[in-house]
């Protein structure tokens, strides 16, 4: 799970851009910390860069299939 220590920069949104899937190698939408659905482990992707391939990790097929859920966003242009 993604941590922090100071609340001061991160803000609480309900945007739908949290709510979407990504197979691997996908274009990444946002900038930010992806999450995998199945293991959850977490990744730094940048906006237009392809996500994590289907080979660069692997979890117990239990855990479903590689998807990734964007968790943090990077706000690149902050208002």
């Amino acid at each position: 799970m993604a941590l922090y220590k100071d609340d001061r920069y991160l803000v609480k949104t309900d945007e739908d851009a949290f709510d979407f899937l990504h197979r691997p190698a996908d274009t990444a939408p946002f900038s930010g910390i992806y999450r995998c659905e199945g293991c959850r482990r977490e990744v730094a992707s940048n906006e237009g860069d392809p996500l994590p391939p289907q080979n660069h990790h692997q979890h117990d097929e239990a855990l479903g299939d590689i998807l990734w859920r964007l968790v943090v966003y990077a706000d690149h242009d902050p208002k």
